[in-house]
């Protein structure tokens, strides 16, 4: 795939850009590590960092519309959705930044009357991250906040289709004071990665991404014994029981199927309704789909943007043939729209779906929705936790008991009741199972890329930590 701007909404190649060479990329990782040493030897590091993530907060606020702008241009994301993310981008800066000493200052721990220890949490390396398009500038910003903020250094991969976001992100680190090398983007292709994470100076990976680049990453990362974390695919369940309240339940299952233009990881995909209000949801759910104004994103009307590029288009209506064909029924939408120059895929809808569909299993990755009849409690477990994901779960019930239960017992790294899932920098965030493993934001995200060092002192403590 070519590193280059497409506009989603017309086609259009509006920049590209030739890869990196391998004497390039290798000059970036040098500088990338002599960072990092000078991070490693600089006791007020988190102090100067937290200084540079304040001013990046601050960046990121007042060019709001530029960034956004940007992100709609290579995305096709809405133009509000993406204020909304560059927005969400400065809450997480300022959050570790507030946060910063509680999480990375050390600890000590009395061991015996003259035994102590004391627990630091120091820079591990230079990371690599491997990010996706969909949230080009929350993706990059919400890893980046904590691996810096404990001196790393990071290498950004971004998505070939978004290169101009990963360079204006490279840019809003260095307006905001970062040392030059801790955070530089490079511009190469999937096939590059692997070199990336062979070079010794590079000791950790994060990647967003699918199953199988993150199976990829991990194989790569495994056989060097290099740290990783994966935040991968998700097919999430979106149960709604009775005593839920069902038109707010709808209205918000609408809304999370079409976060990014139904291109989200935690968006809401396989809608499991209880049987007694099956008919009353589904009707609710159509009539809000319906009320989307599919069209050009960079206008403050449209509320259901393009997909990202053809290729998603072609295999999400792949998807939906595959299921009408083994017999699903389409209730909405599911056809291409002709004469449009851009790559949209209409709101569609499909229910009684069997389980020899792809749909029963894959990931829908833009605006499919797929509905499921369930008896009981028992019954929405069983089809929540039928697929290999375990990303996010969005719960609607007002049961005490049906609460813990599905609390206990839906494989997943988050669930939400009676709201849709949703990212936030004061929890940690990731899935299970096929979803990836190791977990971005809160407390356990600062430390998932630090060398968490025990240091014993027998005797004699120094005063200092």
């Amino acid at each position: 795939m070519s590193i280059a701007t497409i506009n989603p909404f017309n086609g259009q190649k509006i920049k590209e850009f030739e890869p990196l060479s391998l004497s390039e990329i290798q000059a970036k990782v040098t500088r990338a590590y002599t960072t990092l040493e000078a991070s490693l030897a600089d006791p007020e590091i988190i102090t100067k960092r937290k200084t540079t993530l304040a001013k990046v907060a601050n960046l990121l606020e007042k060019n709001v519309q530029e960034f956004a702008s940007l992100m709609t241009l290579e995305v096709g994301k809405t133009i509000q959705s993406s204020r909304d993310e560059v927005l969400k981008c400065a809450k997480a800066c300022r959050y570790y930044v507030e946060n910063a000493d509680a999480f990375l200052n050390p600890e000590t721990v009395t061991l015996s009357e003259h035994r102590v220890a004391r627990i630091h949490y120091l820079p591990l390396g230079v990371v690599l991250a491997v990010m996706p398009w969909n949230f080009p500038f929350w993706q990059v910003l919400r890893c980046a906040a904590p691996i810096l903020l404990s001196g790393n250094s990071i290498l950004l991969k971004h998505a070939s289709n978004v290169p101009q976001c990963a360079l204006t992100i490279e840019e809003l680190f260095r307006q905001a004071g970062l040392e030059d090398g801790a955070f530089q983007t490079l511009l190469i292709n999937s096939e590059q990665v692997e070199d990336v994470i062979r070079d010794p100076q590079v000791l950790g990976v994060t990647l967003t991404g699918s199953e199988a680049a993150g199976s990829k990453v991990a194989s790569f990362a495994g056989k060097c014994i290099k740290k990783t974390v994966l935040e991968l695919g998700g097919s999430d369940p979106f149960i709604v029981m009775p005593s839920s309240d069902i038109k707010q339940a709808a209205e918000t299952a609408v809304k999370s199927r079409m976060i990014a233009n139904g291109q989200s990881c935690i968006a809401a995909k396989r809608f499991l309704i209880h049987e007694d209000i099956y008919e009353e949801f589904k009707e609710l759910f159509l009539a809000e789909a319906s009320l989307l104004k599919m069209g050009d994103p960079s206008l403050e009307s449209t509320t259901l943007g393009p997909l990202a590029t053809h290729r998603i288009r072609s295999d999400l209506h792949e998807l939906v043939q595959d299921a009408t064909e083994h017999g699903a029924d389409l209730l909405m939408g599911g056809e291409i729209p002709e004469n449009e120059a851009g790559f949209f895929y209409p709101p569609t809808v499909l229910e009684s779906i069997p389980m020899n569909a792809r749909l029963y299993q894959e990931e829908a990755f833009g605006p499919v929705a797929a509905f499921y009849k369930i008896r009981n409690v028992r019954d929405a477990i069983e089809v929540a936790n039928a697929t290999s994901f375990g990303l996010g779960s969005s719960i609607w019930t007002q049961d005490p008991l049906e609460m813990e239960q599905f609390a206990r017992e839906v494989q997943s790294g988050q669930v939400f009741f009676n709201a849709l899932v949703a990212s936030d920098p004061r929890i940690p965030f990731g899935g299970v199972k096929s979803s990836g493993y190791g977990r971005e934001l809160g407390q356990m995200g600062a430390r998932e890329f630090c060398n968490i060092k025990s240091v014993v002192y027998s005797g004699l403590v120094p005063s200092h930590p």
